[in-house]
């Protein structure tokens, strides 16, 4: 049977064995990562000339370029994501496949153990898809659904020393603000520190046109706002009226729970902005093929090359945000 697009059952997939076909080799593997870079052929990633030399006899490099000052060497890797790592082409490639391909995320367990490779390099791997794979949609037309969730941990079933002790409900998690355009299907979201009305309303008129109608909770922090805005009293029970409701979003959430619950089991406040950026982008690229999934990380990658030390860095912390 076909693996599919997730989420897309008509769109055209494609089977662990037609993977297996696909990378047979580091050679093909390295090949399809260099069409799908340089559909028109190679090109030098520091002057972008395509005057290149190809097939060099070195260990690593794979091209010179003929324009630059001393004619530098580089490879596929170079000026990408994939730059410095000593991961083969194959395991990206096929890690590409897995990190497209679920819907809920894929762990670095899961990845360290169907590559074959350590569990650190497979986390490594997985937060630089993450950034390439950057699919946030916006500004929206509308109709638009905004609300905010929750991330983290139940306060009762913290350890003694993590606790808060200052009550419950949404005490010690993180807020993650996020929105759905109704016509173009697109999904966007933010961690943020607060939710006071100078945040939530930052982020929806940052990601809507300024005639856009949106569609909120009953919330304080939308109140106000610099759209047309129509609310759904969930505190009294109500869910739907007429056309507001928030029905949308909330599904994307009940996504990124299941994945928080079953897949990654914890999600670190310092590293949680990249993994709610995987979920946007996954979904707003659910009409796409997997072949052509696979090709926009691939794209994405280029221009992008955190280093281990920026990935684990406090100041991925949104403003106000408390690690883990």
């Amino acid at each position: 049977m076909t693996r599919k697009a997730p989420g897309k059952s008509r769109r055209k997939g494609l089977t662990l064995l037609q993977i297996a076909d696909m990378f047979r080799d580091e050679e093909t593997a390295r090949t399809w990562i260099a069409d799908q870079r340089w559909p028109e052929g190679p090109r030098c990633p520091h002057c972008d000339t395509d005057n290149v030399q190809c097939n060099i006899k070195h260990p690593t490099m794979t091209h010179r370029c003929r324009e630059c000052e001393g004619k530098p060497l580089f490879s596929v890797k170079t000026g990408t994501a994939m730059e410095g790592s000593k991961i083969k082409y194959r395991h990206w490639a096929v890690g590409i496949y897995l990190f497209s391909t679920n819907l809920k995320g894929v762990s670095s367990m899961r990845i360290h153990r169907e590559l074959g490779i350590g569990q650190k390099a497979a986390w490594f791997m997985m937060h630089r898809l993450r950034i390439a794979y950057d699919n946030n949609g916006g500004p929206f037309s509308g109709p638009v659904e905004a609300e905010e969730t929750y991330v983290g941990g139940v306060e009762k079933n913290k350890h003694k020393p993590k606790k808060l002790n200052a009550g419950r409900g949404t005490v010690g998690k993180t807020a993650v603000v996020g929105m759905k355009d109704r016509e173009s299907n697109m999904v966007a979201a933010k961690v943020i520190a607060d939710t006071t009305a100078k945040t939530l309303q930052g982020f929806v008129e940052g990601h809507t046109e300024p005639s856009a109608q949106v569609y909120t909770d009953d919330g304080t922090g939308y109140a106000g706002m610099d759209r047309a805005n129509e609310s759904v009293k969930h505190g009294a029970g109500e869910d739907v009226r007429d056309m507001a409701h928030t029905n949308g979003i909330e599904s994307r959430w009940a996504t990124l729970k299941r994945a928080h619950k079953c897949v990654f089991h914890k999600f670190s406040v310092k590293h949680l902005q990249r993994c709610v950026d995987e979920f946007p982008a996954s979904y707003n690229a659910c009409n796409s093929d997997t072949t052509d999934q696979m090709r926009g990380v691939v794209v994405g990658m280029v221009g992008k090359r955190p280093s281990y030390a920026q990935l684990i860095a406090d100041n991925n912390l949104p403003s106000g945000a408390r690690s883990c």
